[in-house]
């Protein structure tokens, strides 16, 4: 198996892509760490993966807070003393115009969007040894919609992370990618005010019958 005896950290795992992900990586053997805020989500998602034989553990982790993604990371190493793969998926979006933006909101999506990203490979990289660092981006860093100007931003900004990144270690410590989803069935898309409220097409049957995950462009860098 591809990921056997890897060490995984991916955040956002209590649903959604995240939660696929780790799934898919367990599957393939590997000891997964499910970082999330919501508890019930993330455990969930560990029972989910130990049903099928998997190894994970969850660690209840606010990607906003410093303090939790480095004790994510030492909970990864306590357990199982290393670091593999990072899969930083965990993100949050804003529905407004920039004017009617707060400051504070401004920066608690890009606290958790793309600080997080970088946080993650600070307290990751030192105890990787040909690892790899998954970042989750979005179809909005190339084509974006109004309204949700912080959450393309901050995609943006982290497809210019991994360009950066990926020139400042070897390959051989650690390998930066980033891929680019459209729109997936997740609970963000339908959670999105602009769906709910019928500006976009809200009917899941649409979505499904076109398959979200080949209704846009599937960018990646590295």
């Amino acid at each position: 198996m591809r990921f056997s005896n890897k060490v995984c950290i991916v955040t956002g795992a209590g649903s959604g892509i995240g939660r696929a992900t780790a799934q898919r990586l367990a599957a393939e053997g590997g000891n997964v760490v499910i970082a999330d805020r919501d508890e019930k989500g993330g455990n969930e998602t560990v029972d989910l993966i130990t049903q099928q034989n998997g190894n994970a553990i969850f660690v209840k982790c606010d990607v906003g807070d410093e303090a939790a993604i480095k004790a994510t990371v030492d909970a990864a190493l306590a357990k199982w003393g290393k670091i593999d793969v990072v899969i930083n998926d965990a993100a949050m979006m804003t529905f407004k115009k920039i004017v009617d933006l707060s400051a504070d909101e401004w920066d608690t999506v890009m606290r958790v969007n793309m600080r997080s990203v970088f946080l993650f490979c600070k307290y990751s990289i030192p105890h990787m040894n040909g690892g790899a660092v998954v970042n989750i981006s979005s179809v909005h860093a190339h084509e974006t919609t109004a309204n949700v100007i912080p959450y393309a931003s901050s995609k943006g900004a982290m497809e210019a992370f991994v360009r950066g990144a990926s020139q400042e270690y070897p390959a051989s410590q650690v390998r930066f990618n980033c891929v680019a989803p459209g729109a997936v069935d997740t609970p963000m898309l339908w959670n999105n005010p602009n769906v709910k409220s019928g500006a976009q097409k809200s009917d899941r049957s649409y979505w499904q019958a076109r398959g979200t995950r080949r209704s846009h462009c599937l960018y990646g860098i590295g």
